[in-house]
């Protein structure tokens, strides 16, 4: 295991240096912490980017696979390579856009961390993949600290883009499915457990 924390450190040092969007430590402790708390066996992963929040958290003892969807070919490419060299056997990688995709499986997890713009519609599109008792986690839903702060943005592109996480939040906050929680780690996570019906 001491080769995957190494490797782990490696990706994250990759990620920094090549302004790759990876997760902050404190949101990768975070989530391995509700990993271990509800002893979550599987996991969606919908982001992959360079696999390593992906190998972060197939190497927490009782998680029996993780499936992970990329859209970007070359990041995709890096992430297989980073799997590959973790000899973690439990990842299933994915390479297509996640809005295209469909499972029947069932998850005990779900990390919605890919294009921000379309959280609302991964979830869903996913929360029908979950278990009973399952969990989504979204994150950066402080988006570098411009969330509740659309209207002083000069960038229409960013925005808009910032608008999207702000109407999405205000859709966690009116769900009736779940029970949302935020947590001002890294960028903001919004952990959404499925209420029981």
């Amino acid at each position: 295991m001491d080769r995957v924390r190494e490797l782990i450190n490696e990706i994250r040092e990759y990620g920094i240096n090549n302004d790759v969007p990876i997760m902050s430590v404190e949101s990768i402790e975070t989530i391995s912490k509700i990993i271990k708390d509800n002893n979550v066996k599987n996991i969606l992963e919908i982001g992959t980017a360079i696999a390593y929040s992906t190998i972060c958290f197939a190497s927490i003892d009782g998680v029996k696979k993780i499936t992970s969807i990329e859209r970007d070919k070359i990041r995709f490419n890096i992430a297989e390579n980073n799997v590959k060299k973790s000899n973690l056997n439990n990842i299933e990688l994915i390479c297509d856009d996640a809005l295209n995709t469909s499972f029947n499986d069932k998850y005990d997890l779900i990390i919605i961390d890919a294009a921000k713009s379309q959280n609302k519609r991964f979830f869903e599109k996913y929360k029908y993949n979950l278990n009973e008792n399952g969990i989504i986690i979204v994150d950066n839903l402080d988006f570098h600290g411009y969330v509740g702060r659309s209207s002083e943005i000069k960038s229409r592109n960013l925005r808009q883009m910032v608008r999207k996480i702000e109407k999405f939040i205000e859709f966690l906050d009116e769900n009736k499915e779940f029970d949302v929680q935020y947590i001002e780690v890294g960028d903001r996570l919004g952990v959404c457990k499925k209420k029981n019906s």
